[in-house]
């Protein structure tokens, strides 16, 4: 069997059924190949280990990952060209009980959403687009993996782009999607680009807008409040619950409050909820889903003005009453404008308290 041939049907098969993900799972006797679309794991195929073991060496191969080295986990990244679309892989192997797994995230290079597609509600859109307009400050977007922030982020910036003529510059680790219109940095520990070291360098480079692909520690939160300080708007994601649970986490990052109140201008809390199906109203099956060309939209819990006050006050022991539209209430109306099925509500919220 030719190896090569057998990668490029593999994925080739997985974009033409527009997959997120490929997953390859190791079993005592063969490997099973998974695609995951939307939400949904689905079985592809069964593979004899030996070829399993031969399709991973060739795509370490070709992501410039060590083939010899199988018992540490390892990232790579590899563009392919596919029915003459530049395709970006970024591949990640994992040590278990029988043989290496490996996970291929896709990342289509030509996907640029354009923003009013991607939310349930245009309001929220419209908010974001009016949000992008401030010169300095900080607006956070929070949500799980897989909940659409990058796309969002990526969205913004292009619509921003065309709109206001501003220098945008990126720091990434990795650089998911390439931008023709955004000066994109990589972090690169092994150079000495760190997001420490990438976003002081950055901010020697005139940008108006800065977007760093997360705030993970104490340093880069607090380099990010700095650099909203200075006069430049700065994106981010961050990973919490909902958009109140941001403000805490900076704080447990030892942002002061003052910081805060100086710098943050808004909060994103962002899910990926799935559209009712037009044409069988049910769960789709695979190739139902080949065909519909939007299957997932995105809700959003935003927390800004008077709100973010109220929950700065929150966070010193004060009693206030809050009352922005959370992303329990927004799922719910979706529900019940009939947009999506009630299974999103209880991915989603549910908390298991109510009756």
């Amino acid at each position: 069997m030719n190896i090569e041939k057998k990668c490029e049907e593999i994925i080739r098969q997985a974009i033409r059924l527009r997959v997120s993900d490929i997953h390859m799972k190791p079993q005592e006797k063969t490997a099973c190949l998974m695609f995951r679309m939307d939400h949904y794991l689905y079985d592809q195929e069964e593979v004899s280990l030996e070829i399993y073991e031969r399709i991973v060496s060739h795509l370490k191969f070709q992501a410039s990952m060590d083939i010899g080295e199988t018992r540490k986990p390892q990232n790579g990244a590899l563009t392919l060209m596919i029915d003459s679309k530049q395709i970006n892989l970024r591949l990640s192997t994992l040590p278990t009980f029988y043989h290496e797994s490996l996970v291929i995230r896709i990342l289509p290079q030509d996907s640029h959403h354009p923003l009013k597609y991607l939310s349930l509600f245009p309001n929220s859109t419209t908010k974001l687009l009016s949000l992008m307009k401030y010169s300095h400050g900080l607006i956070l977007f929070t949500g799980p993996t897989g909940s659409g922030k990058s796309t969002t982020l990526y969205s913004l910036l292009e619509e921003t782009k065309s709109m206001l003529q501003r220098n945008i510059i990126t720091l990434e680790d990795p650089v998911e999607r390439k931008s023709k219109h955004v000066l994109q940095v990589q972090v690169n520990e092994k150079a000495g680009i760190t997001y420490t070291t990438g976003l002081k360098a950055i901010l020697r480079h005139d940008p108006d807008i800065i977007m760093v692909g997360e705030i993970r520690d104490e340093e880069t939160a607090k380099i990010a409040i700095r650099a909203s300080l200075t006069g430049h708007l700065v994106l981010s994601t961050l990973h919490t619950r909902d958009a109140k649970g941001a403000v805490y986490r900076l704080l447990e990052f030892g942002v002061t409050q003052q910081e805060l109140e100086q710098t943050l201008i808004a909060i994103s809390a962002q899910r990926l909820v799935e559209l009712k199906c037009p044409f069988c109203q049910q769960e789709c099956s695979t190739f139902c889903r080949k065909y519909r060309s939007h299957r997932l939209a995105s809700v959003h819990e935003l927390l800004y003005g008077r709100e973010l006050v109220k929950v700065m006050k929150e966070c010193n022991g004060e009693n206030v009453v809050l009352g922005y539209p959370t992303l329990k209430e927004v799922i719910k109306k979706g529900i019940a404008l009939g947009f999506i099925q009630n299974s999103e509500y209880e991915r989603w919220v549910y908390d298991g308290t109510e009756q």
